[in-house]
Parts: structure tokens; sequence; C-alpha cells
């Protein structure tokens, strides 16, 4: 079995919790107007732009390479949840298992938080750990921010 593992890291964010999950939930069409040095582009090859199960094509710069990643949409209302379950692409060309969950969380009026869980498995040990988009996935986040803010 490769090296697998897992990373998780905290987001401060402004406004709410609830502004910033439907962002993630629901309004993916709009990351490339927002943070077009991030996201190119997303399309639905599967289901509805807010649809659990629904499959997304995503087009990214990820150290000034551009990447595409497909991913199945897991949904959780009740939890302020969304997860990106890799199923092709650039990433998993090195990863046989990539989730990443971003969960938004108010913590009191004026803090609110996105914890980003990372579950990743490499295909063979000769492989590097996802580190790299740990750190982009942050910066998306923590970009889309003052876009939310503005909505």
């Amino acid at each position: 079995m490769a090296t697998s593992g897992t990373y998780v890291t905290e987001v401060p964010l402004k406004g709410s919790a609830e502004k910033h999950y439907k962002r993630w939930r629901s309004e993916n069409h709009l990351f490339p107007d927002a943070v077009g040095h991030h996201i190119q582009g997303v399309t639905i090859h599967d289901g509805e732009w807010d649809s659990h199960g629904a499959i997304k094509i995503w087009n990214y710069t990820c150290d000034g390479k551009p990447e595409v990643f497909k991913e199945r949409r897991e949904i959780d209302d009740e939890n302020m949840a969304v997860t990106f379950r890799g199923l092709e692409g650039h990433v998993m060309e090195q990863l046989k298992v990539y989730d990443v969950i971003f969960q938004f969380i108010q913590k009191s009026p004026d803090d609110i938080i996105c914890k980003i869980t990372m579950i990743w498995e490499k295909q063979n040990d000769d492989m590097p750990e996802p580190s790299n988009y740990m750190k982009f996935v942050k910066s998306l986040v923590a970009d889309m921010d003052d876009h939310v803010l503005k909505a």
C-alpha cells in the first residue's frame, strides 16, 4: 500500500458561513470571473450545478501549470460541507485517492472559518505528497473570500 495521509487547515473568512457555503455548493460557475488566476473554467459533466453527485470538470492553474480535475460532488447541508471526490485529471496521475472537504463554520458572529480537509493516497511511493495541492486549495479559499463579500 502506498503512502496516504490527511492534511487539515483552517482559513479565516469574512461575512457569513452561509454565503460562503452557497458559493462553494451551488455557484461554481462564478469562480472563473472571481478567481480567474486560479480557476479558468468549470463545466458540468453530469448532474446540475447544485446537485449531490454532480460531476464537474475544473480547468485551473497550480504551480504555474494548467491542469484539469474531474470530481464528484458530495453535499452535506447540515454541516455546511462540500466534498470534491477526485475522479480523473492531473492530480489523479499521482494519487489514487484525492478528496477535499470544505466545511464552513460560523464560530461567532465575527469569526468564520473554512476548514479544509484533504484526504489522499499516492499511486506509489515514488510520487510526491500533494502539499502543493493543499497550498493551492487554501489560496483559492482565501482569494474567494473577497468575491463572496461583494456578492
